[in-house]
């Protein structure tokens, strides 16, 4: 097992030119790959700098790159528009969609012994080891997996093997791994990376992908203090290591631990990445864990027009809606739509503030009806956006009218807790 690059600081700002020698110096080691598939992340994870590194992979190996895979998840596929966005200058050719509920072929199954020993014997099943039918069909001799690691709700640590298991896994696999997450609750598990659900996943690749020429280029980004993002560290590598130093580094840049939790969170969500609250509850996933208990948190959402990524679990959002962990379990015990779709009840259970902080909702395309009936406050967002202008907040601490808030422009690139309740 190989660690061919890893480096990074949290005062570190890598350019263009020192991804591009890395990327060289990985390629060199390889020697003549002729059949190289790229897996980067979707446009919801533009931040990440992988489409970048796609970008710098496609300069470097030409016709040689013969596919990239977005790693969608439950996802929509990408438009034409996000792909020239995130990818310029690659063919659209290239590209492959991921359909999560028809193209993916099971290479094994963790046991379930080994399953409930991971989860504290929270989780008793077998776990399916899903990947696309591209994956699988074993015709690539080098396989790319781009993106960013960072605190994450269902596996702690956002990326390595997750990239590959989830992003371009099925149904069964996506559901049962996000479900494992929130049962075992988030608070334990958000910014730590040795959790249940990734001892799973490691498990998979070594037993079932351990002679695969499958190599990680993982990010750490953070924020600049001026304003823009910076590529803070850069590891390549084809094991754990690899994954274990990015995500070393990402506790320093991307975990803020605030002394006393603030009663008020103003949270922006960037209307070309986040159009629905499958999505956009990342504003309540990253936060929770600092705001004040009988505190609000307030969310600006201009692009949010759905609940769910797809028909289905839009159904299930607006029918369920984000009620506490009891009674979404409870709602899995009685409900077979709920209980075969088990990523949608996780998901509920993430989006929910468990009734200990109230949160407000603003969003461009959904109606006062529709956010108060799964369980949220509604907020006009123009009346909102005039109040709260992220064009004059100031990331963090703000007094706006006197009032005391706490402003997040981009939650998906971090987390906040409270010192009380850091896991």
């Amino acid at each position: 097992m190989t660690l061919y690059y890893a480096a990074g600081s949290p005062e570190a700002e890598f350019t263009v030119d020192d991804c591009r020698e890395a990327l060289r110096s990985t390629f060199a080691h390889f020697g003549d790959r002729h059949q190289v598939l790229a897996i980067p992340p979707d446009y919801t994870r533009l931040d990440s700098q992988a489409g970048m590194l796609t970008c710098l992979t496609h300069q470097l190996l030409g016709d040689r790159l013969v596919d990239i895979l977005p790693a969608l998840g439950t996802h929509d596929p990408m438009t034409p528009q996000q792909l020239r966005s995130m990818f310029p200058g690659i063919p659209t050719k290239l590209f492959r969609p991921h359909r999560w509920r028809t193209e993916v072929t099971e290479i094994g199954q963790v046991p379930a012994d080994f399953v409930s020993e991971a989860t504290d014997g929270i989780y008793k099943k077998p776990w399916p080891v899903e990947v696309n039918d591209l994956i699988a069909s074993r015709q690539h001799d080098l396989l790319l997996s781009f993106g960013q690691v960072v605190p994450h709700e269902v596996i702690g640590m956002a990326n390595y093997n997750k990239n590959l298991f989830v992003g371009t896994g099925g149904k069964r696999g996506i559901n049962e791994s996000h479900f494992i997450g929130a049962v075992y609750g988030m608070e334990r598990m958000m910014g730590v990376a040795d959790t249940p659900l990734r001892r799973i996943l490691n498990y998979a690749q070594d037993t079932f992908c351990g002679d695969w020429p499958l190599v990680y280029v993982l990010t750490v980004i953070g924020a600049k203090p001026g304003g823009g993002l910076a590529i803070r560290g850069l590891f390549i590598g084809d094991d754990v290591e690899c994954f274990e130093r990015a995500a070393e580094l990402s506790v320093k840049v991307n975990f803020t631990v605030l002394e006393t939790p603030p009663k008020k969170f103003v949270v922006y969500l960037d209307e070309s990445k986040f159009h629905s609250t499958w999505l956009g509850n990342k504003a309540i996933y990253r936060t929770r864990m600092a705001v004040a208990d009988g505190g609000e948190l307030v969310v600006l959402g201009p692009g949010v027009g759905t609940f769910g990524e797809d028909r289905l679990i839009d159904r299930l959002i607006y029918k369920y809606g984000y009620r506490t962990t009891p009674e979404v379990m409870e709602a899995v015990e009685q409900n077979a739509d709920l209980r075969c779709n088990l990523g949608a009840a996780a998901h509920l259970i993430h989006g929910s503030s468990e009734n200990r902080f109230k949160v407000t909702y603003c969003p461009g395309h959904l109606t006062k009806e529709e956010i108060e009936a799964v369980g949220y406050q509604f907020g006009n967002l123009d009346e909102m956006l005039e109040r709260y202008d992220p064009e004059k907040l100031e990331p963090g601490p703000n007094v706006v009218d006197g009032e005391d808030i706490y402003f997040i422009p981009k939650p998906a690139l971090g987390l906040w807790a409270s010192a009380d309740r850091v896991p």
